[in-house]
């Protein structure tokens, strides 16, 4: 929209003026200024600007991952702290239990169901031990689909993607969807005295980078790493250090995470960008809490159920902090539920930009201010069967209730979060009203939204389907001293796990 550079002096001029009218016509008429400070920053000179916006994504860090969420056996300090500047949150949720559908909510502000982006691309093939197929999903973010960095884009922001995506390929990258500057580096690299096993030095560097060169505007950075998904690598040092820890290779992996985001919050401060500069740090979903390459479990969710790709609460809730002085109180921890979906409204609402588009998530501004949110319900909808051992279902809470739907045996599991926050006590047989009324509430959403139903697997093998979904139930896995402990009673399941996919080098499954 401000392409040229007049069309970029021309718009920072205007917009401090304007806000400056504005104020004055309320500080007229109610003597104060607080009705507008929420939305924009009070710079020294007097002047207004738009906040900068920072929102930092992990890959597949667990709820309970950082210290500052009790985890005494990770090193985070600089996360630590953020959350003594800002706010915690103790139950926010991804919008689904899987990478590529997570931020796609993200992005959109959209669920995942009403886009037709469910699981991770390309999604786990169909096998045997299926009772359902998937459903045919979109392969990638449709450009029709208007994204935070667009309405940001539009309103004047410098706008960076620095690096996983994972939204779509050729022609649907994040170039094609609002980025103006993009660094997708290495999801894998070699550890050294400059660069960590998932790339995470170089993405700070192009991170630091970019702040650095527009500093002086408002800008909007994504900086999405590849840490810690699989597989792990860090330095022999760090991982030495972390011996103790229930997957020592994993937490030095979280400790390089800590330490990149510590040089991109002091580039910041050196700045001296922080009271005007949204930080937002989440984790696109849960922990990987099962057997899926060699160096996992990479972690576990306790005392929340399951992990990643699972509609439990290990799999669902995720950290979140917020940092933003001006309207965030310091070292508030809440446990008011929000979802990755409230994202886009709420930072376009503090931001200014106005849009007629209805988001699947609202505006959770009041919360952040430590206000109370209003009652509300959630829903998933997952039709996919996973390779973390999960099988096609539905979820939705209601104020500490919580309903989860197993698509392919008919079934429903109840559970009252306020006094079972492990979900391991199944309620439904003991309010069957509830059930009804909070399975129907999560089918008339099904079918508000216009999400893909599974259809019947015409090759589906019962054998195999009763080994790895009945005989080993991963959810329930309870996690052991070490991640090393717990490898050789779950090979045999992730050994038939691997083989039953169809490119498993020709073998043919027997029933």
């Amino acid at each position: 929209m401000y392409s040229s550079p007049f069309g970029r002096l021309a718009y920072r001029n205007f917009v401090p003026g304007l806000l400056h009218l504005i104020a004055t016509l309320i500080i007229a008429a109610t003597g104060s200024l607080s009705t507008i400070r929420p939305a924009f920053s009070e710079e020294k000179s007097g002047e207004s600007r738009v906040p900068n916006i920072v929102l930092i994504l992990a890959d597949d860090l667990g709820i309970n991952d950082l210290g500052c969420y009790g985890r005494k056996d990770h090193h985070t300090p600089h996360l630590d702290k953020l959350a003594t500047q800002g706010m915690r949150f103790t139950s926010a949720y991804c919008a689904q239990p899987i990478c590529s559908a997570s931020r796609a909510a993200i992005m959109s502000g959209l669920a995942p169901a009403r886009l037709h982006l469910t699981t991770f691309l390309p999604g786990r093939p169909n096998t045997p031990a299926q009772k359902l197929l998937h459903p045919e999903i979109s392969q990638r973010l449709p450009l029709e689909v208007k994204t935070i960095a667009e309405y940001l884009g539009e309103a004047g922001y410098a706008t960076a993607c620095v690096g996983k995506w994972h939204l779509g390929g050729a022609g649907f990258g994040p170039q094609n969807q609002g980025f103006q500057f993009v660094h997708a580096g290495q999801a894998n690299t070699t550890p050294s005295e400059t660069e960590g096993g998932k790339g995470e030095y170089d993405l700070t560097r192009a991170a630091l980078e970019f702040i650095q060169q527009n500093h002086d505007k408002p800008f909007f950075l994504f900086l999405s790493h590849n840490n810690p998904h699989i597989p792990l690598a860090a330095k022999r040092e760090l991982i030495e250090k972390n011996k103790d820890a229930f997957n020592p290779v994993y937490a030095a992996v979280i400790e390089t995470l800590d330490d990149s985001i510590g040089q991109v919050l002091a580039r910041l401060d050196e700045l001296k960008l922080v009271e005007n500069t949204i930080v937002i740090f989440a984790s696109d979903n849960g922990g990987l809490h099962v057997l899926e390459s060699p160096d996992s479990p990479a972690t576990h969710c306790t005392p929340y159920r399951a992990g990643k790709g699972f509609n439990y609460e290990g799999g669902l809730r995720v950290p979140l902090i917020v940092r933003y002085p001006p309207l965030v109180p310091a070292g508030k921890v809440t446990d008011t539920p929000v979802i990755y979906t409230d994202f886009t409204p709420t930072l376009l609402s503090l931001c200014g930009v106005k849009t007629d588009q209805r988001f699947d998530g609202t505006d959770i501004s009041t919360v952040l201010r430590g206000g109370a949110g209003g009652q509300r319900t959630f829903f998933w909808h997952f039709p996919h069967y996973t390779n973390q051992g999960s099988r096609p279902g539905g979820a939705v809470r209601e104020g500490n209730w919580k309903l989860v739907e197993h698509y392919d045996a008919d079934q429903v599991e109840l559970y009252d979060l306020s006094s079972d926050i492990g979900e391991e006590h199944d309620l439904a047989s003991k309010h069957p009203e509830r059930v009804a009324e909070l399975r129907a509430k999560l089918k008339a959403w099904r079918k508000e939204i216009g999400a893909q139903e599974n259809t019947p697997n015409p090759d589906f093998q019962p054998a195999l389907y009763e080994k790895l979904y009945v005989e080993t139930d991963v959810s329930k896995l309870k996690p052991a001293k070490t991640a090393a402990e717990m490898r050789p009673s779950l090979q045999p399941w992730r050994k038939l796990m691997n083989e039953v996919r169809p490119q498993a080098a020709g073998k043919k499954t027997k029933k």
